[in-house]
């Protein structure tokens, strides 16, 4: 298993930005002061390759049934492609919204409802948008197994949601696992440490804190 050199490396290609004191807003509107940008890893070779082989292993570890890989768009696609290549198995993708021209399609990609899926995405916050592409994939037939991500913040919020929705939810690396590498590194201060944590035990009551400044 590559995670710990998975975890340098986004440190160091400043995949993983900080910013306490002017927060980043997500798009469930939670303000944050750490932010991933995950789409930086396909410019890196070596990175991506690191990721496949580890997402590959876990996926075959737990959900051995599997046998199709489907992508969120737009971030989840390139790492399915490389994880089902890895594997060996078939590809789907699965848009926000079904297509306005053309055949109308929301997934690409052909399956069965024999088919045992497990979707991609690149990052998982509240987990909204790749549990959206869940239930167009059970409305079009497929057997969805679960959910598996390169990153997660591993928020109360994704918890809810996905318990809710009855989905299996297996990412490669968390936040805690990525906050304790930093600092190992010393990549962050005490201060930011605590920071950090206290942000992720409630993130939502931590962003008030900002809600009177201009």
């Amino acid at each position: 298993m590559y995670k710990t050199k998975i975890i340098e490396n986004l440190i160091e290609k400043k995949i993983v930005s900080i910013s306490p004191d002017k927060p980043f807003t997500y798009a469930s509107g939670m303000l944050s002061p750490i932010y991933t940008d995950f789409r930086l890893t396909i410019s890196y070779p070596n990175l991506r390759s690191m990721i496949a082989k580890d997402m590959a292993t876990l996926i075959k570890e737990k959900y051995p049934d599997v046998n199709i890989i489907g992508g969120v768009a737009t971030a989840g696609i390139p790492h399915a492609a490389w994880i089902a290549a890895e594997m060996n198995l078939p590809m789907i993708y699965v848009r926000p919204k079904p297509k306005d021209h053309g055949k109308g399609r929301q997934i690409e990609g052909r399956f069965t409802k024999n088919d045992k899926i497990v979707l991609i995405d690149d990052l998982i916050t509240t987990g909204g948008s790749v549990l959206n592409a869940v239930k167009a994939t059970q409305k079009d037939g497929g057997q969805v197994l679960g959910v598996s991500s390169i990153f997660t913040y591993y928020l109360p919020d994704a918890k809810n949601n996905f318990e809710q929705a009855n989905i299996r939810f297996e990412p490669l690396i968390s936040y805690p696992e990525l906050l304790k590498q930093e600092k190992a590194n010393n990549h962050v201060s005490e201060s930011q440490y605590d920071l950090l944590k206290t942000w992720h035990e409630d993130p939502w009551k931590w962003g008030k804190q900002f809600s009177n400044q201009d």
